[in-house]
């Protein structure tokens, strides 16, 4: 089983909308049951609420669920538990490497880094990105998932490439 946990700030827009893509993604190929998904955020002002209401309206447009995500904050036991621990940005990164035990910082990356678009390294937070900024970060994050699961199939030979 490979576990990917995606991190942002308060676990209400970006972390899970990539939860959400990327485990439609794994459910459409047929790997759920060889990659499990989860979020979280760095804070934990958000814990128990569901994702922002527009991205549940941007993911619902394009066929994605998000309604059974509910926040929470990264716990200590995640590190050890999760094989990928993909940031959206450089802060959310940073702040991981802080929390993170030294054996288990190589497991920590930056989301876009996976990317199957160049350019762009970090997922801008969509709250206040106007009217475009969650169909904005929805592109980017496909992307990312997408890049993301290549990486994957690749680099783990018990999943069906």
């Amino acid at each position: 089983m490979i576990r990917v946990l995606f991190v942002c700030l308060g676990n209400i827009c970006r972390s899970p909308t990539a939860e959400g893509i990327f485990r439609d993604m794994v459910q459409r190929e047929g790997l759920s049951e060889l990659i499990e998904t989860d979020s979280c955020g760095t804070g934990s002002w958000h814990i128990g609420k569901p994702p922002d209401s527009r991205a549940r309206s941007e993911a619902t447009r394009r066929g994605i669920v998000l309604e059974d995500l509910r926040g929470r904050a990264i716990d200590p036991d995640d590190f050890t538990t999760f094989d990928y621990i993909l940031a959206m940005d450089k802060q959310n990164l940073a702040d991981l490497q802080r929390m993170c035990p030294a054996p288990y910082l190589d497991k920590l990356h930056l989301f876009l880094k996976f990317s199957t678009e160049d350019g762009r390294i970090e997922v801008p937070d969509p709250y206040y990105g106007g009217p475009t900024g969650f169909s904005d970060v929805f592109d980017l994050v496909t992307a990312g998932a997408e890049g993301l699961l290549g990486h994957i199939r690749y680099h783990h030979p018990n999943i069906d490439r």
